[in-house]
């Protein structure tokens, strides 16, 4: 069973910056794929953004050019990072991580919220 732990997440002004982090481990193959998505409230769950093993980045057309993901595979523990700047009010959402192993294996955290608001 993987473990998918995340931290980040918060209150900002609009144009400000938040970091989303998340590991995970317990896995005893490589994961394939780990990124973070986002529901709005009355809105499905979206791409943020995805990174491959072995570091290939695809990001959503909405946070294009103000979020970077990054990854680390070093360790117990896989993580994903989301720097995220330039932040406004759609941006506010739960965000999720999800944990890809394979095309039928995948693990979604618990969510944080994050809010962007004046």
């Amino acid at each position: 069973q993987v473990q998918v732990e995340e931290s980040g997440g918060g209150s900002v002004q609009p144009g400000g910056s938040l970091r989303l982090s998340c590991a995970a481990s317990g896995s005893d193959r490589g994961i394939a794929v780990m990124g973070w998505y986002r529901q709005a409230p009355g809105k499905q769950r979206e791409l943020v953004a995805i990174i491959t093993s072995g570091s290939t980045p695809i990001y959503g057309d909405s946070v294009k050019g103000r979020f970077t993901i990054s990854r680390d595979n070093a360790g117990a523990k896989s993580t994903v990072d989301l720097q995220m700047n330039s932040l406004n009010s759609d941006d506010t959402a739960v965000y999720y991580c999800k944990v890809v192993l394979d095309s039928v294996t995948h693990y979604w955290g618990q969510g944080t919220q994050v809010t962007v608001s004046s």
